[in-house]
């Protein structure tokens, strides 16, 4: 009777120990995370956004709009308004010494093409010579005089003709 005992709890035993096993999940745990440092290659600087550096877009971004300045009839002075702007291209240009500049200088539709191209000629030089006097080098800027030959605004009105008596600083490559 000791072997059928023995046999029953064993198999009792057995039994008991079957209903407790665990069953396999339905879905699998994701793997863990590798816990390795990824391999780090050179840094890479972020991709510049906005104008390239030494184009007319950036010079302009840089001194707010102020690369034109505006002249009465007849005038080629450097007034105050004048000269902050000019002290704003002063500025970059000293940021950037690799950067040359043109200045333009224009005039009105009125008077002679001789006489236009002699006014336009110096007001591209007045504003030269101002930026000269703040420690840009000379050598660093040009002149050309379009006189009434590059109109930004066409009407034969005062407002346009105020609009096209200008010294324009373009950036040239």
């Amino acid at each position: 009777m000791n072997k059928r005992f023995a046999t029953v709890i064993l198999l009792a035993s057995a039994t008991t120990l079957a209903a407790c096993a665990k069953k396999a999940p339905e879905e699998l745990p994701p793997p863990p995370l590798s816990t390795t440092a990824p391999a780090t290659g050179p840094a890479t600087a972020p991709a510049p956004t906005g104008p390239t550096v030494g184009s007319q877009a950036h010079f302009e971004d840089a001194v707010n709009g102020q690369n034109v300045i505006f002249f009465d009839t007849d005038r080629f002075n450097i007034d105050s308004v004048d000269a902050a702007a000019l002290q704003a291209q002063a500025q970059y240009l000293s940021r950037y010494p690799q950067i040359r500049i043109t200045v333009e200088g224009h005039a009105d539709e009125r008077g002679t093409r001789e006489y236009n191209l002699a006014l336009g000629e110096r007001r591209a030089n007045s504003a030269k010579n101002y930026l000269v006097s703040i420690g840009v080098n000379a050598d660093r800027i040009s002149t050309v005089s379009y006189g009434k030959e590059r109109p930004v605004a066409l009407a034969s009105t005062p407002e346009a003709w105020a609009q096209n008596r200008r010294a324009v600083s373009v950036v040239i490559n």
